[in-house]
């Protein structure tokens, strides 16, 4: 036990901040679950577009948001600011759990009069932050995020128990309901695109397999955001073979319980492959320039394709900054065949 160890008996209410991406704000989910299980009330603050990642889970109290594009607003982002502020301030937290480097963390831990905080340690960040916090915690190298979500705990004494570490998303009934509609009994969900380009597969690729997987009597329901740049990639994927589009036409409420219907979820490094785990929908993961420890599936059979490209993971944006990560383009169609078929198998 650290010697520094919070009373969590003496916190009361405790508030997440995880101002970040999609994906990230799910990853975070199992630290609400494990305060929850300690005694504590728990709040969360978050963005406002990805509000639906945590909008649901059983362990939240109340969920804050700001807004992305507030800080485009002018004078009526004053308002909004001052509002949320009184609002969390209202909520009397005597611990707060700030689980990246968004500098209103540091801002929240001196001015809510949490009694507690933490944050991770962030050399370049001098000490103006360091000393925001009471606790900070170290971000270890090549360990999966939501392992690092949880340091933030183990930092101030809390040992998460296994069962707690699932990562938790709900879809709520009427998502449910709509995609009962759309889709065949028995369905592989492919996801193939991201916002990152170099990140895909390439459109060839994924229609070649959508092939096999139909041939092997499994009809593929393909997904996108609705971005105008992944919904092209999904037309020149369906160019050359056939399969339910709902690409740029569901919610993240829906996508959740689309995932949750398929027999197996395909897919890049992406929220919609964390929201596969999150479902419990086994998963086969290509992984390019993005690291599979950090960011792999979570929680659920799954299989990882990668090449064997020494320079990997680099977290470039494609090879030599040209947008094309040749880890991910040169992957072959029957190795990814191969890692659904054996996970089906199961």
């Amino acid at each position: 036990m650290v010697k520094d160890a919070v009373p969590l008996g003496e916190c009361g209410r405790a508030l997440v901040v995880k101002l970040r991406h999609h994906g990230d704000v799910l990853l975070a989910a199992p630290v609400l679950s494990v305060l929850r299980a300690k005694g504590l009330e728990v709040d969360a603050l978050v963005y406002d577009d990805t509000a639906p990642m945590l909008d649901g889970h059983p362990a939240l109290s109340e969920l804050h948001t700001v807004g992305r594009k507030w800080r485009d607003e002018g004078f009526s982002r004053l308002s909004k600011e001052t509002a949320l502020y009184a609002t969390l301030k209202a909520r009397r937290y005597g611990l707060l759990v700030h689980l990246s480097e968004q500098p209103r963390g540091a801002w929240l831990a001196r001015t809510l009069g949490a009694r507690y905080s933490v944050a991770p340690r962030m050399a370049d960040r001098g000490a103006f932050w360091a000393r925001s916090f009471t606790h900070l915690y170290p971000i270890a190298p090549r360990r999966h995020q939501v392992e690092v979500n949880l340091d933030a705990l183990r930092r101030i004494g809390v040992q998460p128990d296994p069962p707690l570490r699932k990562v938790i998303f709900n879809p709520g009934d009427e998502a449910a309901r709509r995609i009962a509609g759309l889709v065949p009994e028995r369905f592989i969900h492919l996801h193939p695109a991201s916002r990152w380009r170099f990140k895909c597969w390439s459109a060839e690729k994924n229609a070649e397999l959508v092939e096999r997987l139909a041939a092997g009597g499994f009809p593929v329901v393909i997904t996108a955001a609705p971005d105008p740049a992944e919904m092209s990639f999904v037309n020149e994927i369906l160019k050359n073979t056939k399969a339910v589009n709902l690409a740029g036409q569901l919610s993240i409420k829906e996508l959740g319980a689309l995932t949750a219907r398929a027999v197996l979820f395909v897919g890049v490094d992406s929220m919609p492959m964390h929201l596969a785990g999150a479902m419990g929908t086994p998963t086969v993961a290509l992984f390019g320039p993005s690291g599979e420890d950090e960011w792999g599936p979570w929680g659920v059979p799954h299989r990882v394709v990668r090449s064997d490209h020494s320079c990997r993971p680099c977290g470039l944006d494609g090879c030599g900054g040209g947008k094309v990560s040749e880890c991910l383009t040169f992957l072959a169609v029957d190795a990814v065949h191969a890692a659904v078929r054996a996970l089906l198998a199961k």
